[in-house]
């Protein structure tokens, strides 16, 4: 008989770590959030408030964590660089994963993640691309496998953070990927979803400028940047990744077909309020990535935990994260070398002449 709630622990309690954390704690019914870990003091501290009170134990090394009894399942929302370690510890320790995207910022360390799991195929882990849980994300795909728009061919997508003068994505940058690994891996996902998880890239292309980050390009990266990616079957990707928004966080997404197009969040909005005043009528839009998508992080804790209790299928192959990374890193390297990258149609990287 299956257990009734699914023991789950939460590795790295920064941003994203807390929301995790949280979203195991209240709401997620047949989840027991039973432990946290994070190296960072002031991290604890946010735990020791928010986290311990209900019965959370809290570590600051992550692998004594993994030691607890009775302990089901891990989620690591660590910094990218631990991703892959942390992940491939918890396999190794019998539980179950679910890790932050992307799963490493190389395609070689993402690919143990996978092999780790086929060692342990009684084991549910899954990278967390956010927006395959959003339920207006979900029904243009459901609109588009039913056939609606014909044949889907042309994916037109866009990742555009707030801007913020702090300097916190400069900082970021020394250990994210770059732009396209971190920001528009969303949207490289999902134009393998929506073109088929199996989709093999032929080639990719990519240009990018430091508009208000100059120091971004101390770390070869970009405050924006356009990437096209062609793949195998006729069809394209379009990619713009931005952290310069001044309303807020813009992400939205095309899927262009033979007989139509679905689009999502054209208009962004935080809710049906329009403003009436001297600049106009406006609506305002969510500042932040999780404004948007907050109910698809907790429908993501829901339906992992239904995966595990009930040994479900899970709603994307972890193969599928690793072809991700793939193309995010190949983008970053044609920003910084200007040169179109080409692929087989076995996915493996191969050079074509210029005239």
């Amino acid at each position: 008989m299956a257990p009734t709630k699914l023991k789950i622990a939460c590795a790295g309690l920064g941003r994203m770590g807390k929301r995790h954390a949280l979203h195991f704690l209240n709401r997620t019914p047949r989840a027991e959030l039973v432990a946290a870990s994070s190296p960072d003091e002031a991290e604890l501290a946010w735990a020791r408030t928010h986290l311990e009170p209900y019965g959370v134990v809290l570590y600051r090394d992550y692998d004594e964590m993994l030691k607890q009894e009775g302990l089901q399942a891990v989620v690591i929302a660590s910094v990218t660089t631990v991703h892959a370690e942390q992940a491939i510890k918890g396999i190794e320790a019998n539980l179950h994963v679910l890790c932050e995207k992307p799963l490493s910022t190389s395609v070689e360390i993402s690919q143990t993640v996978v092999d780790a799991a086929k060692k342990k195929p009684h084991l549910k882990v899954m990278c967390g691309f956010s927006r395959r849980f959003d339920s207006s994300y979900r029904d243009a795909y459901d609109k588009m496998d039913a056939g609606l728009i014909g044949r889907p061919s042309i994916f037109r997508s866009q990742t555009c953070d707030k801007l913020d003068p702090s300097g916190f994505f400069v900082a970021y940058a020394e250990f994210s990927g770059g732009i396209f690994v971190d920001c528009s891996i969303h949207d490289i996902d999902l134009a393998l979803w929506f073109f088929g998880q199996d989709s093999q890239v032929k080639s990719v292309a990519s240009s990018g400028i430091t508009a208000v980050q100059p120091e971004l390009r101390k770390h070869r990266d970009r405050d924006n940047a356009v990437g096209i990616v062609e793949f195998y079957g006729g069809q394209i990707a379009y990619l713009f990744a931005s952290r310069m928004m001044a309303a807020g966080q813009d992400d939205a997404t095309e899927i262009i077909g033979t007989e139509g197009k679905l689009q999502v969040n054209a208009q962004p909005m935080s809710n049906l309020v329009n403003i009436y005043d001297a600049s106009g009528i406006r609506r305002e839009i969510p500042p932040h990535y999780y404004g948007r998508f907050e109910q698809a992080f907790v429908n993501e804790a829901n339906e992992f935990t239904a995966c595990c209790l009930d040994d479900l299928k899970l709603p994307m192959k972890l193969t599928g994260a690793v072809q991700a990374v793939k193309i995010g890193c190949a983008l970053q390297e044609a920003l910084n070398t200007g040169a179109k990258i080409w692929f087989d149609e076995t996915g493996r990287r191969i050079e074509r002449a210029v005239m």
